[in-house]
């Protein structure tokens, strides 16, 4: 192997052009293919800016001709040389006009025959590109994806400095506080028996920045939640934390506004028009059964429980009957789309969401066929067919439960399922919303009690206090999201900032005085010291640059991303430690 010492890169291999022949250039990078000629000798080298060809023919000094002969894809290479316009112009790449005829030659690393090859949108198993990511890594479509991420912090960074806001780093190390995701904890060799907890968010540090009079804080945040994990979600992930002084809901809403306009301006060229769109979490659920709804396409639910409480239909009239509802969709023009096998597929997609089965209504040519038509009387079918809107060419989908929670899943996952089998979901369009007015609690069946929607610091609307004790289920937050085409990116909300109202939140939740001292004592006291209002918001990085890249899942714009059991496949962890390490920490693994 050749030294490195003494050489320099001058340029990258993908911002050579036409403009640039003439020049005397050294490039650095991987090889990824060689082409033998016999006398001419081809490679491209590929760095993370693009691939350039290198040259090599009878007039190159024999040595240097003998070492390009023994490339290899995957090696290490550094060149000099002069740029030439290239004999037959490459339209496949962005220096497709030129190439480095060479005249030195580094070799600086061989490489074993790669697991996979390093090309473009690699069709490999991701099992295979998690075990080798330093390799997945090279691919091009990966290293504009990690760029891009690097773009989204710059822009943040830069636009919240505008804005006032100062960056301020939290701690990784704090106290566990459970009351929400399983924390990660961390045993204390110091403090034998005793942990610390990685950061769920930094939630609690960033009010009591606010306590502290920065008035403005953001951070590009690390956060930890041990939880059973899904397509989208990482035991470690990262949020554009924000927080603000003396402000509102309608200040906050106005900054973030500004922020995407800029980013979605900047990154992809959109024109973001503001304000953005506002429903109230409660619309969003009746129209779109998701507190999350795509405004792409329409599809919206309708409520059909009071005609359906006394029709011939038990399983409409028992769910209605029961305290649930009865809800529908018509998918417009779908009666065509849908014939009655992928009819059956749609009703087993329901089922995944716990719904019972679909009833359906298809209009066609004039007809109509139905699975639960016979039921009904000629009345009640008219009232439902008017009541969908409904039009020759239609189908009627439906979904009753004595839950309304399982309707609404059900339903407003399946007009998103129906839209995307028809073709509509336009990726070029961007519909941002406000959702607004969220339930201060939800009912968790695991811990027979109501839980914090959000977060225990969000304060209810000032019309509800009374419902923190009275009626919690109708209790409203001051919480908002904001939703890009059915994704939420980020959330906030308007915090709790007087000792009296964080105890009362407290109690609500079944803490006692002695819980919440213990659990959150620190923060009730420095309510006592003189709390701004104050509110914030955190965007999720990873899923925000995942829906900017077009990508299928947050791992692709994750440098090392874990797996579903939360496992790294790349280092083989989590793994066993020494015994001599936990005798430190004063931990006894038992084996049940």
């Amino acid at each position: 192997m050749d030294t490195f010492k003494g050489f320099k890169r001058t340029d990258y291999c993908g911002t050579l052009r036409a403009g640039d022949a003439g020049r005397t250039i050294c490039v650095c990078g991987w090889v990824q293919r060689r082409r033998d000629l016999g006398s001419l000798i081809f490679a491209d080298l590929r760095d993370r800016t693009g691939m350039l060809q290198l040259a090599f023919d009878d007039s190159t000094p024999r040595d240097i001709f003998e070492k390009a002969a023994s490339l290899r894809s995957e090696y290490v290479v550094a060149a000099r040389g002069l740029v030439r316009v290239r004999s037959s112009r490459n339209p496949d790449m962005s220096t497709g006009d030129v190439e480095l005829f060479v005249t030195e030659l580094r070799l600086l690393a061989g490489s074993q025959t790669p697991p996979f090859e390093i090309t473009e949108d690699s069709d490999v198993n991701d099992t295979l590109r998690l075990k080798y990511r330093y390799m997945d890594l090279r691919r091009p479509d990966m290293q504009r994806a990690i760029a891009l991420r690097h773009r989204v912090t710059k822009i943040a960074r830069d636009y919240f400095d505008e804005q006032g806001f100062l960056e301020i780093e939290t701690p990784m190390l704090t106290k566990s506080t459970p009351e929400g995701a399983r924390d990660y904890l961390v045993p204390s060799r110091i403090f034998p028996g005793k942990f610390f907890a990685l950061p769920q968010s930094p939630q609690q540090y960033k009010q009591l920045l606010m306590l502290s009079g920065f008035d403005r804080y953001m951070q590009i945040a690390r956060c930890f939640r041990d939880e059973d994990l899904r397509a989208d979600r990482q035991p470690e992930f990262t949020q554009i934390d924000l927080e603000l002084s003396f402000s509102d809901e309608e200040e906050i809403m106005s900054i973030q506004e500004g922020f995407l306009k800029r980013l979605f301006g900047e990154v992809l060229g959109v024109n973001v028009a503001t304000p953005f769109r506002r429903m109230t979490w409660r619309e969003a659920m009746d129209r779109f059964g998701s507190d999350k709804p795509d405004l792409r396409f329409g599809f919206e639910l309708k409520d059909i429980t009071d005609i359906a409480e006394n029709c011939g239909f038990g399983v409409f009239s028992a769910a209605a009957k029961s305290g649930g509802s009865v809800r529908l969709i018509n998918i417009e023009g779908g009666a065509a789309a849908f014939p009655r096998k992928k009819i059956d597929a749609l009703s087993d997609f329901v089922k995944t969401y716990k719904a019972a089965g679909l009833a359906w209504i298809r209009l066609i040519d004039g007809g109509m066929t139905s699975s639960f038509g016979k039921f009904l009387s000629a009345g009640d079918m008219d009232a439902l067919l008017s009541r969908a809107g409904a039009k020759d060419g239609d189908l009627i989908l439906a979904v009753a439960d004595a839950n309304s929670e399982i309707v609404f899943a059900a339903l407003g996952a399946l007009r998103c399922e129906c839209a995307k089998l028809m073709g509509l979901v336009k990726k070029d369009v961007y519909e941002f919303l406000w959702v607004t007015e969220f339930p201060m609690f939800e009912w968790s069946e695991e811990e027979g009690r109501f839980t914090a929607k959000h977060h225990p610091f969000t304060a209810p609307m000032e019309e509800d206090v009374e419902l923190l004790t009275e009626n919690k289920a109708a209790c409203r937050a001051r919480a908002y999201d904001i939703v890009l085409n059915g994704t939420e990116l980020g959330g906030g909300s308007i915090r709790i900032n007087t000792p009296q109202m964080q105890e009362r939140m407290f109690s609500a939740l079944g803490f006692t005085p002695e819980d919440a001292e213990e659990r959150f004592g620190h923060l009730i006291n420095a309510f006592r010291y003189g709390a701004p209002p104050h509110g914030g918001l955190a965007y999720g990085l990873d899923r925000l640059v995942m829906l900017i890249a077009g990508a299928d899942s947050i791992r692709d714009v994750i440098a090392f991303p874990k797996v579903q059991n939360s496992g790294e496949l790349m280092t083989a962890c989590p793994a066993e430690v020494d015994e001599k390490q936990l005798r430190e920490l004063s931990i006894a693994v038992v084996a049940e």
